[in-house]
């Protein structure tokens, strides 16, 4: 099992950035997928972005272009860069780590951050 704590989360106008951290309480290159996922009002939780042990990354279509995830790996920290945010980007975000496959079901979750953009 994986601890996590993310951080970061706020409110920002369209337009804006934001960074979330996620601090994982083992050495990330043993985990063999991290990524970040969220769940908006009503809705079901996401992909937003996921990274391999590898460094493989993958985006949901609605952030390719203006969100980045990446990771310093001497921190065991992955974080998400959000830019060119949009109201429809406003959710909770959540971190997840899959220590062994791809499937964030069988995962560890943190407790969320709450993004909010405004128009």
């Amino acid at each position: 099992q994986v601890q996590l704590v993310e951080s970061g989360g706020g409110l920002v106008q369209a337009g804006g950035s934001l960074r979330l951290s996620c601090a994982a309480s083992k050495n990330i290159l043993s985990i063999n997928s991290m990524g970040w996922y969220r769940q908006g009002p009503g809705n079901q939780r996401d992909l937003v972005a996921t990274i391999t042990r590898g460094g493989t990354t993958n985006y949901a279509d609605s952030v390719n272009g203006r969100f980045n995830i990446s990771r310093d790996i001497a921190k065991n920290t992955v974080y998400l860069q959000m830019n060119s945010l949009k109201p429809e980007d406003t959710a909770v975000y959540y971190c997840n780590a899959v220590v062994y496959g791809l499937n964030p079901n069988f995962g560890s979750w943190g407790q969320g951050t709450q993004v909010t953009v405004s128009s």
